[in-house]
């Protein structure tokens, strides 16, 4: 009996060549594992050891996500991811770490990565969370026929990542474009913390459903800041995105 695996889909960017991942950790012997594992994906793949040389190569290379180790010899992965943002605001961050306390994972959140894994981490499972954070900026081939959702007078454009509300641009990153697009996907639906994390971080996150919170409330500041509210809380359910009455 055979089984059919579902493959994939293949992701590539607006020029039609294949993303780029910056790997950065100063464990050699890690690097290359994981570098093997994303090349074997079909994905360019670039290694940094010290936070200066994630910075400049994050430059040059013009990664598509980056996986960052907290830890480095020189700085730690905070300062490093927020000199890459300085160049690149909307860059996917995925953090790899050894601390396994709540504090941390929520402090790496909030500084502005979009995820994380605990080492000792499977390359399956970077893989995957990193898949998973690039299919939110790179073209994925298989595209759909009407990218636009529009709610109200809030504007969500799938292809170019263009968001408006009464014709206002409104910048978001790469997480919060996520969550916008989930709420809208689903306007006037309830949805609970569980499906959320589910939907947008694509695992279960420990239960730390104060992440949502977090990430709800950056929307807000961007969404409904000086306008009638469109994202609303059902208390003790979950949040809800409507038409401004």
């Amino acid at each position: 009996m055979t089984t059919n695996s579902v493959k994939p889909q293949k992701l590539e960017r607006p020029d039609g060549t294949p993303p780029r991942v910056l790997v950065v950790d100063d464990e050699h012997n890690l690097t290359e594992l994981l570098s093997m594992a994303l090349r074997y994906e079909g994905w360019e793949v670039k290694a940094a050891g010290t936070g200066m040389a994630a910075v400049r190569a994050a430059r040059e290379f013009e990664p598509d996500a980056v996986a960052l180790d907290m830890m480095l010899p020189d700085m730690d992965g905070l300062e490093v991811l927020r000199r890459m943002r300085e160049h690149n605001d909307r860059l996917p961050v995925l953090f790899l770490t050894a601390r396994d306390a709540v504090e941390d994972r929520i402090a790496g959140l909030t500084a502005g990565g979009d995820d994380y894994v605990t080492k000792p981490f499977s390359l399956e499972e970077v893989v995957a969370r990193l898949r998973a954070l690039m299919r939110r900026t790179v073209l994925v081939a298989a595209e759909e026929d009407d990218s636009r959702l529009v709610v109200g007078d809030l504007t969500l454009d799938e292809d170019s990542h263009e968001v408006t509300r009464g014709g206002a641009q409104i910048q978001l990153t790469a997480t919060e474009f996520e969550l916008l697009r989930y709420l809208m996907r689903n306007p006037k639906r309830v949805l609970s913390k569980a499906q959320i994390l589910d939907r947008v971080w694509n695992y279960d996150f420990g239960g730390q459903a104060n992440v949502v919170e977090l990430y709800i409330s950056y929307l807000r500041k961007k969404i409904d800041a000086g306008r009638e509210p469109m994202i609303h809380t059902m208390r003790g359910v979950g949040y809800v995105l409507k038409p401004a009455s």
